[in-house]
């Protein structure tokens, strides 16, 4: 199956090319606000007030995009960075990752909510529940642009990408927008409505990060591995560990402070 010629470019402003991969961005952040922020005014367990939601959206786009491409260059490109400092600023064409994206906007949450919010895992399992809307779109945009394909395979649907030679290969982003975004969205949406959870605040960030990091471990099994392997495993399969031992972490409690609270 030939790769969908869809030009990365989605329409002009005057001379200013506006690409997928930005909309992409764009529209998570925006739909990832607009529903947090129902969440916040709908069910009061949260703590948070919709104000706080606007406020934050700001500090998260900012960690989202330097963690991101910090993130991408520390964990995966620097030396092709050294090189050539310049490339840094070239956000157009791609080069962002998850894992310095998550901790981009980890540390943007912990400064915004000294002295704002009381509890900082009341903001987060909010958000928690939106950020696969941004993973769906972005890993379409990763599509859109031909990079992060997958492995060789011979199945019916492999298709063959212009910067990946004549090898059909797996449309992994496609696998990924699927599970890191649809189906997490599905499960972590289902768990919000149940009134016992919303109120253990962390329960949600952490059925979120086991949640990603299962995914991308699964969906590194088909993705082209890194050229540098570590002990076997991938780079994204590595970064994600430490994704599913905080998030055991965080149930666990989460499920000790009610026992705690309980018995008291």
């Amino acid at each position: 199956m030939e790769f969908p010629n869809v030009d990365a470019v989605a329409f002009h402003i005057g001379s200013l090319p506006i690409r997928w991969y930005g909309i992409a961005y764009l529209m998570g952040i925006v739909i990832g606000t607009a529903l947090a922020r129902h969440y916040a005014k709908r069910w009061h367990e949260f703590g948070v007030r919709p104000e706080a939601i606007d406020d934050f959206a700001f500090w998260a786009t900012v960690g989202i995009l330097v963690g991101g491409r910090v993130g991408f260059i520390v964990l995966y490109h620097p030396a092709q960075y050294w090189a050539d400092p310049w490339q840094v600023l070239q956000v157009q064409n791609g080069g962002m990752s998850f894992h310095g994206g998550f901790i981009g906007v980890a540390l943007a949450a912990i400064v915004f909510c000294k002295g704002k919010i009381e509890n900082i895992l009341r903001l987060t399992d909010i958000v928690s529940c939106v950020v696969p809307i941004g993973l769906f779109f972005g890993r379409l945009a990763n599509f859109v642009n031909g990079e992060l394909w997958g492995r060789a395979t011979n199945v019916p649907w492999a298709m063959v990408f212009p910067t990946g030679g004549a090898i059909p290969r797996h449309p992994s982003q496609l696998y990924e927008a699927a599970l890191e975004g649809i189906v997490m969205f599905i499960i972590l949406n289902v768990l919000v409505r149940i009134r016992g959870l919303r109120a253990l605040h962390g329960l949600l960030t952490g059925v979120f990060l086991i949640l990603y990091g299962a995914a991308r471990t699964l969906i590194e099994l088909f993705r082209e591995p890194d050229a540098e392997l570590i002990l076997g495993a991938t780079r994204g399969q590595v970064y994600s560990l430490p994704m599913i031992a905080l998030g055991t972490a965080l149930i666990a409690f989460a499920a000790h402070r009610r026992r705690t609270v309980t018995a008291g």
